[in-house]
């Protein structure tokens, strides 16, 4: 008997899911059943919900992964799906399902830029996106906006580092956000492939290697957020992320599929009235950020200096 469409459909979405929803955590250890049947429940009543192009735009977001930057929106009412005493969010649903299974609060997620529903929401409060990577993990720092730039000026410029060496031209960024990568299949933005040099270090090509889709800068109200859809951590400081009246760079890790706001306005303005200048070791820009890829520098790291990190960012934010 020949399945139907949706059907098929409906299969590769289900074995598309994390390793958790099988019942078994990664290290063979068994998960909570009735959560887990309450997960099943709830997905195969969001996927009836759903019509066949949903599914099917569904789906290949799943295939393409964090590959494609303009993988589309799957619209959804905002409502929660009930199943017995179980209320789930569909947004959440996804989002667990099929990238972070231990995810349990909606305020852990982080709507990203490329997102057209997530950003309509201040108009069309009745849907929200089921697609999880318009989505990242939220990754909160240890411890009223800039006026908008209008599109013909830039707000901000990207250098590429390796070790002390500036490979190739600022980028200057005018729009929104900008993709920073060395291999992303259908992305645009910075790439640092098309970068060459002579005489690379061996460290070097091999840190290279692990930028892939690199990260996604974006300019919001609050702030400039980054967002690591590489496989391997990426390590930030700013100003705005120190801890206290520490000396010396506060470097964050962030890991794969996370978001971290790396450079806060509001904190920037206050730390321009207070912060004295003999904290700060060497030239101190007030308005930079540094974004590492795979390896970390400061005090807990056996590299001190961003300069002695094989491939690093430095982002110039224009505050005129």
């Amino acid at each position: 008997m020949f399945r139907s469409r949706r059907s098929v459909v409906v299969r590769r979405l289900w074995r598309s899911r994390c390793p958790s929803a099988t019942g078994l955590k990664p290290g063979g250890e068994n998960v909570d059943q009735e959560a887990l049947s309450g997960l099943r429940l709830a997905t195969h009543s969001l996927f009836k919900r759903l019509r066949d192009e949903q599914l099917e735009l569904l789906a290949l977001a799943l295939e393409a992964q964090d590959t494609d930057d303009r993988t589309d929106c799957v619209c959804f009412p905002r409502s929660e799906l009930r199943i017995g005493k179980q209320r789930y969010w569909p947004q959440l649903l996804t989002c667990k399902l099929f990238r972070w299974p231990d995810l349990k609060r909606l305020e852990q997620l982080k709507c990203l830029c490329i997102c057209d529903c997530c950003w309509r929401a201040s108009e069309d409060s009745t849907t929200v996106c089921c697609n999880p990577y318009h989505f990242s993990r939220l990754c909160e720092p240890d411890s009223s906006s800039l006026p908008v730039a209008t599109r013909d000026e830039h707000w901000c410029s990207v250098a590429y580092w390796e070790y002390r060496r500036r490979v190739g031209r600022m980028y200057v960024v005018r729009e929104t956000s900008v993709s920073v990568f060395c291999d992303l299949p259908r992305g645009t933005g910075f790439c640092l492939g098309h970068l060459h040099a002579d005489g690379r270090h061996e460290l070097v090509r091999r840190t290279r290697g692990k930028i892939g889709g690199g990260i996604l800068l974006s300019k919001e109200g609050d702030g400039v957020w980054a967002y690591n859809r590489s496989e391997h951590p990426v390590f930030a400081s700013s100003p705005t992320l120190l801890r206290g009246r520490a000396r010396g760079p506060s470097v964050h890790k962030v890991l794969p599929g996370y978001s971290l706001k790396v450079f806060d306005y509001q904190r920037a303005r206050a730390l321009q009235r207070s912060l004295s200048p003999e904290l700060a070791d060497g030239p101190f820009d007030p308005h930079s950020v540094r974004i590492s890829f795979a390896k970390g520098w400061g005090p807990t790291y056996s590299r001190q200096f961003i300069t002695s990190c094989p491939c690093w960012l430095e982002i110039l934010l224009n505050h005129s």
